[in-house]
This record gives structure tokens, C-alpha cells and sequence, in this order.
């Protein structure tokens, strides 16, 4: 989940939503098929498989001038990126005092459970700008589904009722169960365990729990949590957990949570929030005024050793995690927000944009698209050439910044603006069949 920013939201832009097609959406379902038209599943942050990659995604044979409303209803405050499974959206967000998980109806909108419990939170005045969240995505798994709340609490539900599992807080044992500004983190599913990186600023663990149950199965108390996501994948032949700390970029044993490798990583204001790329052996990870860069971990005998292969300086992140398709596509925090590509074997920088896309943007990569839906509101739509991304669409999806991630269905985007959620679909005239 993206977190929160020093800077001023850009806010007050006036978007006229395009009508609702009705005929045309009832023609595109029964062309494809509504099962079909919503086969693109989204189980957590950044898509099924945690790295912006986007699978079943039927591109336009040529992107529309605008897109056509499905529907908008209004869920509540917060920056949780909503998930997807079959017909089913499951959204995480505030009313009030309250944190609100609900399930919805894809093909229309509608209701089918929520769950409302109290969850009082006081911002550090350097966030005051982007609510009181919630900001982590929830994580769907074998039929659960679980949140984290911004103060810290953990929840697990049955996904197809809604019933709690179980629920947990971390403050005690840990002094504060958030980081300074929220938690963010969003957690992970790993064969039976959620894992989350749970505490505060002070202290925390990064933290396996039993999917039914809840018991704890380990923790690793070396570092507190940042903001960023972890991701589980397998190098040199063992399945890790890896992810940016407070102070660290780590990787744990995913079955037992021991410590495999860690090496020192710290930005400004503690803001570590890029989720980690791996591209063949590679991990590539970034952060607020230092290079992009790639390690390389490697077994010797019992242990790791990390060996640094390149530094891209020219491309510095912030809290926009960058796609592989190819090339690594992201966007620096130079000139307010500057497009690039890279070669992810040698750093080397192909191609930098003119810069002020936005001052965030998450980013995603579909077929031989690049998409970038940034705080603005606008979703940019970029075409592959080359080395370079060649603009070809901008929509205005929202009337206030979008912090959220998108969920790309097959045929449109769902968007979570600063208290709605809306399907944005594209027109039936443009799908290629």
C-alpha cells in the first residue's frame, strides 16, 4: 500500500464522469462472457503474483477517448487497494471511528457482507494531509481474507460469509502497534501462514501467523517495520520472505523465519517504502534520495553473502515501486515525477520522460502496456517502443487524489479515490474480439 507523503495532496480537479452504457455493457458481458469478463483475478497488492504483472488483460485494439462508468458507490475514507476474485471486489477503508471490510458484487456494485469494528486513530501531523487511513491492501488466500488495519490490527475472515476467523493487536508487547505514519505493510500469504510485520516505530517483528487460527509460527525480531510490502519467492533454491525494514533490506527462511540475509538500508524520515523486484537472481529495491539498486544473494555452505551488482542513480524511487516487461519501467521522484526505463541485468538507464507525470503512481505492466495510475486522478496508458514507453491514453478517473492501487479486470479498472470506489470500463466498441 502506498503510504503518506510530506507533500500537499493535489485536490479540487473537476472530472465529468461519463454516463453509464448500459446496452453496451449487457453487449461486452454476453460477448465474453461474464465469467470472462471478469477472469482477471486479484488477490493482493500488486496482483496474483506481488509484482505489478498483469495476466488476462484484453487490451483495446485501440484505447478509447474515454472510459464509461459501471458504477461508483462510496465506501469510505483510505488508500487500501481493492482485490478481486471471480465476481466478488473486497474493499478496506474508515467510516468514522471505524475500520470497514466489505465484499461486493463486481458486476454491479452491490453489498453482499461487512464487518465494522472500532479503531480510533490519531495522525502524525506530517500526514494530516491523507486521512486516517486504512492503507495496507488485504491479501486473498484459499478462501480467507485478511486486513491490516492501520493502528496494527490483524484480522482474518472467512471470505465467502464474512465471519471472523480471528483478530489480534500488538500494543502490548510492543510499544506502538503502528509505525509513525500508519501501518502500511501489506501482509502476505505463504502457503498456511500470514505474515505481516507487526509494532511500531520502536520495536516490532516481522510475524507468521496460522491462517485458521491465528497461533503464532514464528517471528523475527531484528528490525521495526517501514512501509513496505514483502514478497515471497525463491532464489539460489529456498523459498524467502523479503522486504524493506525500518533500517534494513532482509530476507527470511519463508517455513521458519530465520534470518537468511540483511543488508543496511535507511532513507530520510525512516521511509523505506519500495516493494522489492526480483528479476532472474537479482533483487532490485530503491527508496527517497538514493540510487535504485540490484544484489545478488547467494548461498556459501549454511550461509548468504550478498554481492552488489549495479546502482542506477539517475533513477532514484520514492514510494513508486517499478514493473519488469522486458526492461525495468518506473518512475524517480526527479522532476516531479520522471518515467524510466532500464536494462535490469547491468542498471544501465535507456530512457528517461520529461518528468511531471505525477508525484506518485503505481505502475503496472499489461501485455506491451505500461499503466501508471498516479495521485492526480490521471491514469496513463503507455505503449512499448523500443527502450522508450510512448504515451497513447489519459483518463481522469476521480474528483480527489488516488492513493490506492488500481484492480485491472478484463475489461476495465477499478479505482479507489479518497472515499469511492468506482468501475471504470472500456467501451465495448474498442475491445478487440
Amino acid at each position: 500500500m502506498m503510504w503518506c507523503d510530506f507533500r500537499t495532496d493535489k485536490s479540487g480537479r473537476k472530472t465529468a464522469y461519463a454516463a453509464l452504457y448500459a446496452g453496451a455493457f449487457l453487449a461486452l458481458s454476453d460477448a465474453l462472457g461474464t465469467n470472462a469478463a471478469y477472469a482477471q483475478d486479484f488477490p493482493q497488492w500488486r496482483g496474483a503474483k506481488r509484482d505489478g504483472v498483469v495476466t488476462g488483460f484484453v487490451a483495446p485494439s485501440a484505447w478509447p477517448e474515454k472510459l464509461e462508468q459501471g458504477w461508483r458507490i462510496t465506501v469510505g475514507e483510505g488508500h487500501s487497494s481493492p482485490i478481486v476474485a471471480g465476481d466478488s471486489v473486497y474493499i478496506f477503508a474508515r467510516e468514522g471511528d471505524n475500520e470497514i471490510m466489505r465484499r461486493l458484487r463486481l458486476s454491479d456494485g452491490k453489498e453482499i457482507w461487512r464487518d465494522s469494528y472500532l479503531a480510533p486513530y490519531v495522525m502524525n501531523p506530517a500526514a494530516s494531509g491523507h486521512g486516517k487511513g486504512p492503507k495496507a491492501t488485504p491479501v486473498l488466500s484459499a478462501g480467507h481474507v485478511f486486513t491490516f488495519g492501520i493502528s496494527g490490527i490483524l484480522t482474518g475472515y472467512d471470505a465467502s460469509s464474512g465471519k471472523i476467523l480471528w483478530r489480534k493487536t500488538f500494543a502490548p508487547p510492543y510499544k506502538t502497534s503502528a509505525p509513525d505514519f500508519g501501518t502500511t505493510s501489506s501482509p502476505l500469504v505463504e502457503k498456511n501462514l500470514v505474515i505481516a510485520h507487526v509494532g511500531g516505530t520502536e520495536d516490532g517483528a516481522l510475524t507468521a501467523f496460522d491462517v485458521k487460527t491465528g497461533a503464532e509460527r514464528w517471528k523475527w525480531s531484528g528490525d521495526s517495520p517501514a512501509y513496505a510490502s514483502p514478497i515471497a519467492v525463491t532464489l539460489d533454491g529456498v523459498r524467502q520472505i523479503i522486504t524493506q525494514t525500518k533500517a534494513n533490506c532482509v530476507s527470511l527462511d519463508a517455513a521458519t523465519g530465520k534470518l537468511l540475509w540483511k543488508m543496511p538500508f535507511t532513507t530520510p524520515y525512516d521511509q523505506n517504502s519500495i516493494t522489492p523486484v526480483v528479476s532472474g537472481p537479482l533483487v532490485i529495491f530503491g527508496g527517497l534520495q538514493k540510487p535504485t539498486f540490484a544484489i545478488k544473494p547467494t548461498r556459501d555452505g549454511a550461509n548468504w553473502k550478498i554481492e552488489n551488482v549495479w546502482e542506477a542513480r539517475d533513477v532514484p524511487l520514492y514510494m513508486s515501486s517499478p514493473v519488469l516487461n522486458g526492461l525495468l519501467y518506473g518512475m524517480s521522484a526527479k522532476r516531479s515525477g520522471q518515467m524510466f526505463s532500464l536494462d535490469p541485468a547491468t542498471g544501465k538507464v535507456l530512457w528517461t520522460d520529461e518528468g511531471r507525470v505525477g508525484d506518485n503512481a503505481s505502475l503496472w505492466s499489461a501485455g506491451s502496456n505500461i499503466l501508471a495510475l498516479t495521485t492526480n486522478s490521471d491514469l496513463f496508458v503507455y505503449q512499448k517502443a523500443g527502450n522508450t514507453l510512448k504515451p497513447v491514453a489519459k483518463y481522469a478517473v476521480a474528483e480527489t487524489p488516488v492513493w490506492a492501487s488500481p484492480a485491472i479486470v478484463r475489461n476495465g479498472f477499478l479505482v479507489k479515490d479518497e472515499k469511492n470506489l468506482t468501475l471504470w470500463q472500456i467501451p465495448v466498441r474498442s475491445v478487440s474480439r
